[in-house]
């Protein structure tokens, strides 16, 4: 839609002028992703009104946007492309754009979820081609509204966000029948889910993770003992509940989650790896906050979660059987006893929360923090070559531990011994 006013045409002449100047901090020259299209730039011009934004490409993409509600998001997808912009680009806005996040969000698809100051309208949106020496562009030219407005938009919207689902494979290993027990590796995060934002910008938690889901990977196909899967091997998004999807289609024996900790400054100091289970009741406040700021990764990703069921997470505790949640809480003692060994835990190493990734009903899961990438040594170490053999050894020395013990009982029981 056009703008017409001669004080909305002043308006937007502002914001062209401010978004046309560089940028603070000049993009990384190291150009990503091969034969991908490249984001180099970004700039947002304008206030609370009328606000533009702006993204550069070294060649022209194609977009579709969408907009979705609590919180007010702006969602816009992109072939894949590799983000080379400036350092902490997204952590703050200006006008309607509060802050933006960007990335991966499936093999062939990017994504920018623009976190909206308040409701919005798109009044343009396009892509210019390069020419006369600057770039291609994507161009999105906001106006604010009100609720009702910006809900009966979204309600109309006949351009629903498709869902990040990975198409996975047949485990071919599980169709030949070999009865070696699997264990999914879930690193989280990923893609356009950077993890928390207290990591550091060279260290985010979701390299940290998947770095160290890898290795443990590795050490676990070594020993031969059992098959591995991972819901991820490289920066991409996955839904959480493609995440639990992932390890029952595949009849998983063991769910391990990776994640790494953060603490806000004024929430005090805090070291140590930290075990958690599945629990309608989280163990404290921290295990709370916890829980709900990783459960927030369906959020962050822009995915439109208005069809699920507002009862489901209650209805998959409720499915979880009893005998699950004591193979899970047995398998979280035993890998504390194993990790004492190999690195600091937090003082209360075991702790439970409603984390969505734990709640697959009939397979023992865990979520394992490695540490608190807010405490220096605990980063040091997690981004430690030894450190990440020591814990990742330690990690199958508890698979192995927890599987002899579940074979030992079983076979106690089978003979009629207690």
């Amino acid at each position: 839609m056009s703008i017409g006013a001669a004080t909305s045409a002043v308006v937007i002449g502002a914001i062209l002028a401010a978004c046309a100047a560089g940028p603070a901090r000049a993009a990384p020259e190291t150009r990503l992703g091969g034969d991908f299209p490249v984001a180099t730039d970004v700039r947002v011009g304008g206030d609370e009104t009328q606000t533009r934004f702006v993204v550069d490409f070294d060649r022209k993409i194609e977009m579709r946007t969408f907009m979705l509600a609590n919180p007010y998001r702006l969602v816009v997808d992109l072939p894949q492309v590799a983000f080379a912009l400036p350092t902490k680009a997204g952590e703050t806005g200006r006008g309607l754009v509060k802050a933006f996040r960007f990335g991966l969000v499936m093999q062939g698809g990017s994504r920018i979820v623009i976190d909206l100051a308040r409701p919005a309208r798109i009044e343009r949106g396009f892509v210019l081609d390069a020419a006369n020496d600057q770039p291609a562009r994507l161009v999105l030219d906001l106006a604010s509204t009100d609720r009702d407005a910006f809900m009966r938009a979204v309600a109309l919207n006949t351009r629903a966000p498709e869902r990040a689902l990975r198409k996975y494979e047949p485990d071919a290993e599980a169709k030949s029948g070999d009865p070696r027990p699997l264990i999914v590796v879930d690193p989280g995060h990923g893609g356009i889910d950077a993890g928390t934002r207290l990591a550091p910008s060279d260290s985010p938690e979701k390299a940290i993770v998947l770095e160290f889901g890898l290795l443990l990977r590795d050490r676990l196909e070594k020993g031969g003992k059992y098959r591995v899967a991972m819901t991820r091997s490289d920066d991409t998004f996955v839904a959480l509940a493609d995440r639990v999807a992932f390890a029952r289609e595949r009849k998983a024996a063991l769910f391990i989650s990776i994640h790494a900790d953060a603490l806000m400054r004024r929430e005090g100091e805090a070291q140590g790896a930290t075990i958690y289970t599945l629990s309608e009741t989280a163990s404290d406040a921290a295990a709370a906050r916890l829980a709900e700021d990783e459960n927030r990764a369906d959020v962050i990703a822009g995915l439109d979660l208005s069809a699920e069921s507002n009862d489901v997470a209650d209805i998959l505790i409720d499915l979880a059987k009893r005998e699950t949640k004591g193979f899970s809480v047995q398998f979280a003692r035993i890998l504390a006893g194993e990790l004492r060994n190999a690195t600091r835990l937090h003082p209360q190493p075991l702790k439970s929360a409603g984390f969505y990734v734990l709640k697959a009903p009939d397979i023992p899961s865990v979520l394992i923090e490695l540490g608190y990438v807010t405490n220096r040594q605990d980063l040091k170490s997690m981004t430690s070559d030894a450190w990440r053999g020591r814990a990742a050894d330690a990690i199958v020395h508890a698979i192995d531990n927890y599987f002899n013990t579940r074979s030992n009982a079983g076979a106690a029981r089978a003979t009629g011994r207690n």
